[in-house]
């Protein structure tokens, strides 16, 4: 009887730890993966933050034509990124329609993602074509990103789904 309730116990902690170690290699798979909102920081080694573009509103890029550096105050999360604001009102208007304000490709360079890459932005570098917003690396990435949006816009849409696989 003594060896029986022996086992059953040493089988029980067996399971239990073959669980725990389950749990633990999902969790770190998990926390692994790619964010879908690019939250680089424009440093030196482009460091992660928890914030997307840096800080700036997205949705002043739509409504004063420019990038303008966000409030920690006036701040949602979404996506897995937190998103700051300049004012009330812009915060109001992405809460309301997140997708209509938010970048392309996650906010990761558009022309990087056509190039098979998933890289940071300065938040000064964008276009708005169409109701959309792309940002770029530099000025030098933006300059070759103007020559032919639409052209790339085509082929990044294509690439970036799989580029968020990898």
């Amino acid at each position: 009887m003594s060896q029986s309730l022996s086992f059953g116990l040493t089988r029980r902690v067996a399971v239990a730890s073959a669980l725990a170690v389950a749990g633990m290699l999902f969790a770190t798979a998990a926390s692994a993966a790619e964010p879908p909102i690019n939250t680089l920081k424009n440093s030196l080694f482009g460091g992660r933050t928890d914030t997307a573009i840096n800080g700036y509103d997205t949705v002043a890029y739509f409504t004063v034509g420019k990038p303008l550096k966000g409030q920690d105050a006036l701040a949602t999360e979404w996506m897995g990124a937190k998103w700051k604001f300049s004012s009330q009102a812009n915060l109001d208007l992405f809460k309301a329609n997140p997708e209509k304000y938010a970048p392309q490709y996650g906010g990761y360079c558009a022309y990087g993602v056509v190039q098979d890459n998933l890289v940071k932005v300065e938040p000064d570098q964008f276009t708005i074509r169409d109701g959309k917003l792309y940002l770029n690396y530099d000025a030098d990435i933006q300059a070759k990103w103007l020559k032919d949006p639409a052209g790339f816009i085509k082929s990044a849409d294509a690439k970036f789904p799989a580029l968020l696989k990898k």
